[in-house]
């Protein structure tokens, strides 16, 4: 994959705490994740208010579903998180 370098203007605390968390990652890498997510983000975005013009807005009760569901996600992927650490410790 080709690259090319590029100059950024980032805050020096936030610069700091990144490269403090991402010492074996890189920052290159961290800041090629982030940017792709948020792409990702914007074309979600375009495209709901694509099928919100076509279909009309969510309503308050679609919203609630979502994060009810998306809840319920959350926590079954903690369970089973939890889990996997709880077993990997016993068999240490």
């Amino acid at each position: 994959m080709a690259t090319k370098k590029v100059t950024v203007t980032i805050p020096e605390d936030l610069l700091e705490e990144i490269r403090t968390e991402t010492a074996e990652r890189g920052l290159s890498a961290y800041i090629t994740e982030a940017l792709r997510r948020q792409r990702d983000r914007d074309r979600l975005r375009e495209l709901v208010g694509w099928l919100e013009e076509e279909h009309g807005p969510v309503t308050e009760e679609e919203r609630a579903a979502v994060r009810a569901e998306m809840d319920a996600f959350h926590a079954e992927h903690e369970r089973r998180r939890q889990a996997r650490e709880t077993r990997g410790s016993e068999a240490a």
